[in-house]
Parts: structure tokens; C-alpha cells; sequence
């Protein structure tokens, strides 16, 4: 299956990781044999870019703007539909690839390629939709209004998790807006970057657009320092860690460069007395468990009110029983493997800290070996009851670990809730009207996701995606977050036979 699926993509010899108009054959970086967080076997190899193929890639990337800017938004608009399109055609291979290198089930992974696909369509119609506003002039016989124009070269750095999807959300957006495109993948998901380029960029060929998509794989240290030190790279869209997003920051902040920083989540959910408990089991379990907790959307911590924890609690671990944990390729599994060994470390390390801090582990918290499958990095997902907010539950560990915490008042829930640095998404289980409009007000939530009776896990396209606070206060995806990939220009316009200057100035030659 893992041989054919390469076949049919045309990724059988491929193994460039540089994409600058065409594969180069023979990137000069170095080479990354890749194997399955499933069992471990290998999958392939991807020869990565040096600082000469970075130079080469940027280059034209700069000419493929040229060219760009000369097509309408309602024409480049097409290009992001034929792309789509091709994406919906070769949806079952690409997801199998994205499960196969991540460890996703098999319906995370199509799940994502129809991420892409619902972005697309979304991007479609963004084209026809770039508006300005115009605004009145104090001068006589002037006219003023806004307008936004594309920034030029801007980079997509994404991570492991979600290989293709979130390069949609920044890359088909920006493409609409006139801007092209550097992808720089995961180093821990090239495979995936590779074939969904080789989807696109034979699209691109086929219908003689200017290739607008540009790919880059290697190590953050190399590629992606040299993207974010870049003048010529007018944006970066980094999706990573609170640390890695910090040193992006500043890189970016010292050249006047700007930014959108998609960083940590350590998402809490508040389930109240007055929850309809059943809404709220499916969605703690899978806002928990979903991708094996690698999710930066993870529910991480649980706030319970006091009434219904002892019930709760039982209920929840009656479903964490009969989750089934394993090969994400066969059907009925819903739980996967971690990405790497570090992972396991990090999940294992995380359990003993909750512990030295007073935390009880009451179901899970262990690496487990799966028959047939036993070079894969497997773990029981775990959850912790926790006295209080301690520093590992300020932490996000990628892994499905649930912290579990008790409460009286909806104000200690929510002071609970908002007490880590942490501030991508949230959610409150509640009936009472009272309560959800508390969460969703200036005193509730902190976040920038703010979810009622649903997961903090499984955001739509539509909506702006990002948080606050540690999060780095981004957005990706739906809404107005277009503008972001553009500068904004004032125009004003005199029409009359004078120059009356504003203010009241008056100005005699």
C-alpha cells in the first residue's frame, strides 16, 4: 500500500525537498530518511535545501511575484479552485500519506486534505471579495478610500501536526491577495509537504500559471532562520513552539518584518453542574484524545464543578477504557502514536513532575507496546487529578495527558482556567444561559477560541484561528485575516481645479 500510494503520486524518485519552479534534482542539504510513528518502518527519504538552494528558491520567488501581481483577484481566485479541485481527487492518497508519516487515523488524515479543500473553496471566494472603504474628505472636491495590495514574498513555517493543512490556511489566502508563497514543512513531515506540492504545482503547470508556491525543507536552525532573518520575506506564518515563536519574534521585529505566531495551546474546558453530561463526555474525550492529544487545540485540563465530579469522573474513565488505542490505519482505533521517541520522553516526564506535584494519576500514564507494531511510540492517555494549578500544568505537554481540577464558583473555575500563559482555545459544558455569556464576556475566557458545549478541539475554516497571551496572538484562516497578507494604503484624490490642503492650512506661492 505505502509503495503504491508513492507510485500514484509520482513520488516514486522524487526525493528533492526543494521545489524553485521545478524539483531540483540535487539539492546540495542534507538528506532525512523518514520513518512511520506507526511501527516504524520506513517511508522515505528527502534530500533537503542548502543556503545556496534558500538563495535560488528566493530568487525566483521574487520574479514569480512579477508575474502574480499582473493577474486579477477573480483570476488567481481560479487557479486556488482547479487547485482545490485536484485536491479532492487525490484526497484518499494524500490523507493516507499525512496518517502514514504522522500517525493520524486514517479519518484525521483525509480530515485534513478536506481542510485544504474546504480553504480552497473558501479562497475562491475571498477573490471576489478584497474590499476597501472609502471615507469623507474634509477638502472640497476630494475623494479617499482604503485599499489593501499584497506584501510580496512571504514564508509558511508549519509544523508536524497538522503537515498540509495549515499551509492551506496562510498559503491560498495570501495567494488570492497577490503574495507567493515559501512553504518551509516540519522537519518531522517532509513526505506530506513533498506530495502535496507535486499535486499543486502540476496544477499550476497544466494551466500555465506562474508557479506561486515555492518549497524549502530542512532544520529550523537553517531554513527557517534564514526565512525569518530575510528582508526580502515581508511575512512570516510560524506555527511551533512558545520558545521557537519567541526567537521568530524578535528575528523578524529587528528587520520590521511582520508576523503571524500560532504558538502553544493549553486548552482548558469548565464543565458545570448544569452541563448535559453526555454532550460534555464526547466532547472532554475528544478534545483530549483526538490525534493522540498532539493537537495545539488539545483539551489539556479539565475543570469540574464539585457536584458532578465524582459521577463525571467515573463516566469519563469508563470511556477512556474502551477507547481503542493502536495501528491508526485499521478501523475502530481512534487513538494513534505519538510523532517520536521525544514525544514518548516528554509524556513520560510530564506524568512524573504531576506526580512530585501532587497529582494522582487515575487512569493511563504509561508507554505501551502494541502487537506487530512494537517499534511504534505508543502511550495510554492519561488523566491526572491535580490539587491545584501547578507549574507542569502551566506547560504544554504534546501528548494526551488530561489534568483534572475542582471547583465551587464559576469565578474560581474561570480564574482556574485563565491561570496558565497559555491563550489559543477554551470551552464551557453548560445549560445555564448565565454561565455561558459570563464565559464569553471581558471577565470570562482569555482566549482566542472561546467554545460552548463543543471541544476546544476541531476549529471550522471560517472562523480567524489564533489566541492570545503565550499563543502569540495571531490569526490564521477564515474572517477578515486576509488583510493580514497585504499592506494597507490611504489614497486620497483631488478631482478639482485647486489644492486646498487639510487642517485649514493655507499655503500661497
Amino acid at each position: 500500500m505505502r509503495k503504491r500510494i508513492k507510485e500514484e503520486l509520482g513520488l516514486k524518485d522524487l526525493n528533492s525537498g526543494v521545489f524553485d519552479g521545478e524539483w531540483v534534482s540535487n539539492p546540495k542539504g542534507k538528506k532525512y530518511d523518514l520513518f512511520s510513528p506507526i511501527d516504524g518502518e520506513f517511508i522515505g527519504s528527502v534530500v533537503t535545501a542548502s543556503k545556496e538552494d534558500y538563495e535560488n528558491v528566493v530568487r525566483k520567488a521574487e520574479k514569480a511575484y512579477e508575474k502574480w501581481i499582473s493577474y486579477t483577484p477573480p483570476k488567481r481566485g481560479e487557479l486556488i479552485r482547479l487547485i482545490g479541485e485536484e485536491l479532492r481527487r487525490n484526497k484518499e492518497k494524500l490523507g493516507r500519506i499525512v496518517s502514514l508519516e504522522t500517525g493520524k487515523t486514517v479519518v484525521e488524515g483525509e480530515g485534513e486534505i478536506q481542510e485544504m479543500i474546504d480553504i480552497a473553496d473558501f479562497a475562491v471566494g475571498l477573490s471576489r471579495q478584497l474590499y476597501g472603504f472609502e471615507m469623507a474628505s474634509e477638502r472640497f472636491e476630494h475623494r479617499m478610500y482604503e485599499q489593501y495590495l499584497p506584501l510580496g514574498v512571504i514564508g509558511v513555517v508549519t509544523s508536524f501536526n497538522f503537515p498540509s493543512s495549515v499551509f492551506s490556511w496562510n498559503s491560498f489566502i495570501a495567494a488570492v491577495t497577490g503574495d507567493v508563497v515559501i512553504w518551509k514543512p516540519s522537519s518531522k513531515a517532509p513526505l506530506t509537504a513533498v506530495a502535496v506540492m507535486k499535486v499543486i504545482t502540476e496544477v499550476i503547470k497544466k494551466n500555465n500559471y506562474p508557479q506561486i508556491f515555492f518549497l524549502l525543507t530542512g532544520g529550523g536552525s537553517e531554513i527557517g532562520n534564514a526565512l525569518t532573518e530575510d528582508p526580502r520575506i515581508k511575512l512570516i506564518s510560524f506555527t511551533g513552539s512558545v520558545a521557537a515563536g519567541r526567537r521568530v519574534s524578535e528575528a523578524v521585529a529587528r528587520r520590521f518584518g511582520r508576523v503571524i505566531l500560532e504558538l502553544g495551546g493549553n486548552n482548558g474546558s469548565i464543565v458545570t453542574s448544569k452541563a448535559d453530561i453526555n454532550i460534555a463526555l464526547k466532547g472532554i474525550a475528544f478534545g483530549a484524545l483526538a490525534t493522540a492529544g498532539q493537537r495545539c487545540t488539545t483539551t489539556r485540563r479539565l475543570i469540574l464543578q464539585d457536584e458532578i465530579y465524582e459521577t463525571f469522573m467515573k463516566k469519563l474513565k469508563e470511556v477512556y477504557e474502551n477507547v481503542k488505542v493502536g495501528n491508526p490505519l485499521e478501523e475502530g482505533v481512534l487513538v494513534g502514536p505519538l510523532i517520536d521517541e521525544d514525544a514518548v520522553r516528554d509524556f513520560e516526564n510530564a506524568i512524573e513532575q504531576a506526580k512530585k506535584q501532587g497529582g494522582k494519576v487515575t487512569f493511563g500514564g504509561e508507554r505501551i507496546k502494541i502487537m506487530g507494531l512494537e517499534n511504534g511510540f505508543y502511550v495510554k492517555p492519561a488523566i491526572v487529578e491535580m490539587p491545584a494549578v501547578t507549574p507542569i500544568t502551566c506547560e504544554e505537554t504534546f501528548a494526551p495527558i488530561l489534568y483534572v481540577f475542582r471547583y465551587k464558583t464559576l469565578d474560581e473555575a474561570i480564574r482556574i482556567h485563565n491561570a496558565v500563559p497559555q491563550g489559543l482555545s477554551s470551552s464551557i459544558f453548560t445549560t445555564d444561559l448565565r454561565e455561558e455569556e459570563t464565559f464569553l464576556s471581558a471577565r470570562g475566557s482569555d482566549c482566542g477560541l472561546a467554545n460552548v458545549n463543543t471541544a476546544t478541539a476541531g476549529a471550522e475554516i471560517g472562523g480567524a484561528f489564533g489566541g492570545e497571551k503565550d499563543t502569540g496572538g495571531g490569526r490564521e484562516s477564515g474572517s477578515d485575516v486576509w488583510k493580514l497578507y497585504c499592506r494597507r494604503q490611504t489614497v486620497t484624490i483631488n478631482w478639482g481645479k485647486d489644492i486646498p490642503l487639510s487642517q485649514g492650512v493655507r499655503f500661497e506661492i
